[in-house]
């Protein structure tokens, strides 16, 4: 198994496709940025199966496709199936903003996905214009209609609450979750770039005290993927809530996982600037031997915790950058 110094277990890595996206969501990619990484730099699907094939040989079993908005990368499905195919992977899943998903839901279901996420902050198509810069909420929806039809194990929404922006819409999504049977999740905005920095999340600690009482709200230990959420069940079982917590009751001393960004580069944390970049021993034919060798080194950077409340304008890459 894969360890880092601090003796926690590595055992899931998020692949990010591209680093391009269709929207323009205010706490990730600015308006008018176009300093995305040329097609070259990325990595070919080989190149991932490569990675992800030591990843696995070395114990890791959970691994996501994300980006930008991964459903932009030509023949996705394909890369799924290759992943899929290999020994140790036990768990692939995917998170995307949905707009390109009614077409691909299927064919990634049958590739090999097996779990999804998708961002969706509001259901009002005013607030997701504001957030996305697009008018794209029927896209959004017909791509989870989709999803659903192709029969995934799970259907998450990941929504970042913000103040003053969507913080009224979460019973909203409560319901419109509970009608069709997927988890919410809610996720605190973090500082990354410009974007990020100027996002006015919310307390998530503070808004659970609200929901509790409200839905009867109970803690479940249910394992629901390979990330840092915890979550809450209504008695019925009918509505699962889970909260993602980096600022307000950080999960540093838990963290499982690394991050591998479209041009290769390995981030052991979003909110530090330790990384490895491995495409270039990729592209010098490096046996995989070394490539085991140079991914263990790798975990090695891997920090203790971040620093997003110490120095929350550290961090000027964005999201879409890192990978999701």
């Amino acid at each position: 198994m894969l360890s880092d110094r601090f003796g926690r277990t590595i055992d899931y890595l998020r692949i990010s496709v591209t680093d391009r996206c269709d929207l323009r969501c205010t706490y990730c990619i600015p308006k008018g940025f176009k300093d995305f990484e040329e097609p070259g730099n990325w990595l070919t699907f080989d190149e991932i199966t490569r990675v992800v094939a030591v990843f696995s040989r070395l114990g890791t079993r959970h691994f996501r496709l994300t980006g930008g908005e991964p459903l932009l990368r030509r023949n996705l499905p394909a890369l799924a199936a290759s992943l899929s195919a290999l020994e140790g992977v036990d768990d692939l899943s995917l998170t995307t903003n949905a707009t390109q998903l009614s077409q691909q839901a299927q064919a990634l279901r049958d590739a090999g996905v097996n779990r999804i996420n998708v961002s969706l902050d509001s259901l009002r198509g005013d607030c997701v214009s504001h957030i996305t810069g697009s008018d794209c909420l029927d896209k959004v929806l017909s791509g989870l209609a989709s999803a659903s039809q192709a029969g995934f194990d799970s259907i998450k929404i990941n929504m970042v609450p913000m103040q003053g922006v969507n913080d009224g819409d979460i019973e909203a999504m409560v319901a419109f979750c509970i009608e069709h049977g997927f988890i919410l999740r809610l996720i605190e905005a973090m500082p990354m770039g410009s974007t990020g920095q100027h996002a006015a999340g919310l307390d998530l600690q503070k808004l659970l005290a609200q929901l509790q009482p409200r839905f009867g709200l109970l803690p479940s230990d249910q394992p629901l993927g390979g990330g840092p959420a915890r979550y809450w069940r209504t008695p019925d079982g009918r509505f699962t809530l889970g909260l993602i917590t980096p600022i307000s009751q950080h999960f540093c001393a838990s963290c499982n996982r690394v991050r591998l960004s479209v041009d290769g580069t390995l981030y052991m944390c979003l909110g530090q600037e330790e990384r490895f970049e491995l495409r270039p021993l990729l592209r010098a034919g490096c046996s995989d031997a070394e490539l085991e060798t140079a991914i263990r080194n790798a975990i090695e950077l891997k920090p203790e915790k971040h620093e997003f409340i110490e120095k929350p304008t550290r961090i000027v890459r964005f999201m879409s950058m890192t990978g999701g």
